[in-house]
């Protein structure tokens, strides 16, 4: 009687694993893909790793935040891991460019609001959700591969919703760093944030990448 139970719960796990698989792929395939295609809108090969986002996520201190925003949820990891930590009472809906990023985080997180839009509209967004303002912004936003212009504009649609004390959240690639637009993001941060941290490298990521944690 055990016999068949054990072995029909292993079968179910490895259909699991490799379904699992199978999505992770499809997705690491996608990313390429759009990466080829569009470099400075989607700024890495792959999507970004659990510990990553984990690490991007667990910036904030979810019992104080009722608005949040997710920018550039790309393929929806960060995005499962913010639903995970959403309390009763906070309001949560993520901003992404890409149409094929924005099924693919509909699909992972049937019950989140995605938006498929610009940043630069973030206030719009709000205003048609009745956010009067965004506790905390998660970005997975490509900051290095963008224009000063563009840089400037995201950040000032963030000001307009992000007030005093308010908590902002990216990463960036460590190969990034050093480039003129990675230089460039970081003196922004510095001269528009309060406080500007840095998290601990995060190596199992490709590539390597660091979370910016700021508080306006």
């Amino acid at each position: 009687m055990f016999l068949p139970q054990f072995e029909l719960l292993s079968e179910v796990r490895s259909f699991t694993s490799r379904k699992n698989h199978q999505q992770i792929m499809r997705e690491q395939i996608l990313f390429l893909n759009s990466f080829v295609k569009r470099p400075g809108q989607i700024g890495a090969v792959a999507p970004s790793s659990k510990r990553l986002c984990a690490a991007l996520v667990d910036s904030f201190d979810w019992d104080s935040i009722e608005y949040v925003v997710e920018l550039g949820p790309g393929t929806g990891v960060a995005t499962q891991l913010i639903r995970e930590r959403l309390r009763p009472n906070t309001n949560f809906f993520a901003v992404e460019r890409n149409h094929r990023f924005v099924e693919l985080t509909k699909k992972r997180c049937i019950d989140v609001d995605v938006v498929e839009g610009c940043a630069t509209q973030l206030a719009s967004y709000c205003s048609e959700r009745g956010f009067p303002r965004v506790d905390a912004i998660v970005s997975g936003l490509p900051w290095a591969s963008f224009k000063s212009s563009l840089q400037r504009d995201i950040l000032d649609a963030m000001f307009s919703m992000l007030p005093p004390g308010g908590k902002f959240a990216t990463f960036a690639y460590l190969q990034g760093l050093g480039l003129p637009a990675g230089k460039r993001f970081s003196k922004l941060l510095k001269q528009n944030f309060s406080q500007v941290g840095k998290s601990r490298t995060i190596w199992r990521n490709l590539p390597p990448a660091l979370v910016y944690r700021c508080t306006r």
